[in-house]
């Protein structure tokens, strides 16, 4: 058992200290790949999800099709942003770095961050363990990142290009996520957990989400200059 509380993402010397950590756990996971892990895909976190939706009649009738319209065009999207990306390396990641896999400690021994829930550890880039810890507008979100990859350079390159898929992959986690919950359903915590999925309501922000995504992956990206 380990003690901790949220980390504080609004100050600069905890991202600092979290770019570090998630560094040295890259320099370990880019060693070798994962013998039996999947991969984070277009194909695993967009397509399977989104048939898996669709096909097992999760929506509500009168918002189907604009479901699986909007929800197509956003892979649309993901697909092109990737392309512009270029070829983008892959390695091990923890896969689901928020604030709530985070616990934070104080004092002289063990002090700082301690990652856990590695259930969705992958192959995945680098990006995807750095973007959830950004929040807020756009200049909040690069300065975050700046402060973020202050710590992570002093133990790691980190490609730039990247920066091309963070809206790509929030698109692909808002798809995958829904789809998650759908998949365990009939484990009787989940409807006491997310009283609020599949409802009208739901369904109806889960498009609204997709349209916003569409429209910001052909923004430019998040720089950290």
């Amino acid at each position: 058992k380990h003690g901790g509380r949220p980390p504080e993402l609004d100050r600069d010397d905890v991202l600092v200290w979290l770019g570090r950590y998630l560094a040295r756990i890259h320099s370990a996971g880019a060693a070798e790949p994962f013998a039996h892990r999947p991969s984070l895909t277009v194909e695993s976190f967009g397509d399977i999800p989104r048939a898996f939706l669709l096909d097992g009649h999760w929506l509500p009738d009168d918002l189907l099709d604009a479901y699986a319209s909007v929800s197509a065009s956003a892979l649309a999207g993901v697909r092109r942003t990737f392309t512009r990306a270029g070829d983008v390396r892959t390695l091990r990641i923890h896969g689901d770095v928020h604030a709530g896999n985070v616990l934070w400690s104080i004092g002289n021994v063990g002090a700082g961050p301690h990652f856990v829930d590695f259930d969705d550890a992958r192959m995945g880039p680098a990006v995807q363990d750095l973007w959830m810890l950004l929040s807020g507008d756009r200049d909040g979100m690069e300065h975050q990142l700046r402060k973020v990859l202050e710590g992570y350079e002093q133990f790691r390159a980190f490609d730039r290009r990247e920066l091309f898929i963070v809206e790509a992959l929030r698109t692909l986690r808002l798809l995958h996520y829904s789809a998650w919950i759908a998949q365990r359903w009939d484990d009787p915590a989940f409807p006491a957990a997310f009283p609020w999925f599949n409802t009208q309501r739901y369904w109806q922000d889960r498009i609204l989400e997709l349209r916003e995504q569409i429209a910001l992956m052909d923004e430019e990206p998040i720089t950290a200059v």
